[in-house]
């Protein structure tokens, strides 16, 4: 099977993540949906996610969403 012959979605919405965790620092699970921990300090928030999983995803979300095309 080729890579044309497959339709790949790469979206994924995060509109309640930005309007529930503004300005905070999140960790994901590898879903890139699934919130482990949040918090205002970067290291405590990677630390309480690594109790769940070893390698979470940490991003801090923005306060404002900006529209961004390049």
């Amino acid at each position: 099977m080729h890579v044309h012959d497959k339709i790949i979605d790469m979206t994924t919405d995060w509109t309640d993540l930005f309007n529930k965790y503004k300005g905070e620092w999140v960790a994901l699970k590898d879903d890139e949906r699934t919130v482990i921990a949040h918090g205002k300090d970067a290291k405590e928030v990677w630390n309480e996610a690594q109790k769940t999983v070893a390698k979470p995803i940490l991003m801090q979300v923005p306060i404002d969403v900006l529209a961004y095309v390049g």
